[in-house]
């Protein structure tokens, strides 16, 4: 079964064995939204699907790279929880925001989430963001999310992403 191929978190100073305070900001909201999914840290970090389905050893399609947009004509920030063995096809999103998106910038992903690149949650973010999940990610039974640092994931069932992220679920690829 994938996921067994991490080994156990990686020992750490804080509570529950978390050393990133990223790690435990996820923990901590998906406790808060009422979910028993375990955060866990590797030793190594994991900043693209392809190297976190090494890690966990699952096939990458079973990675949700979690990315952040900014629609071009209210500027807001707009989170994009998808396959990461897909491009998520910005016309398709655009159409389903209403408005043209870009891509951004690592400050303002930072900013809207409290996060850097490489380990962006699809929760526990410093601001609300309006959520799109990848139905692709649907297919699947369980599922690996960034949780809050480059080196933290947590495994989940992506049924649960709608409920997680206050968003919905939308074609993207």
């Amino acid at each position: 079964m994938d996921g067994e191929r991490y080994g156990p978190p990686r020992p750490g100073p804080a509570p529950g064995g978390l050393s990133s305070a990223g790690a435990r900001r996820v923990q901590e909201a998906l406790a808060a939204r009422g979910f028993a999914y375990r955060v866990v840290e590797l030793d190594t970090p994991v900043r693209t699907a392809a190297e976190a389905a090494r890690a966990v050893g699952c096939e990458v399609g079973r990675i949700a790279k979690c990315l952040v947009f900014r629609a071009e004509g209210s500027g807001r920030p707009v989170l994009v929880v998808a396959s990461g063995a897909h491009r998520v096809d910005e016309a398709r999103l655009a159409a389903a925001l209403g408005e043209p998106v870009t891509r951004a910038d690592p400050d303002f992903v930072r900013e809207a989430t409290g996060f850097g690149i490489g380990g962006v949650p699809p929760l526990g973010h410093a601001t609300a963001l309006e959520a799109l999940v990848d139905e692709a990610l649907l297919e699947h039974e369980t599922i690996w999310a960034a949780a809050g640092h480059p080196n933290a994931l947590f495994r989940l069932d992506p049924r649960d992403l709608p409920a997680l992220t206050g968003g919905r679920v939308v074609a993207l690829r």
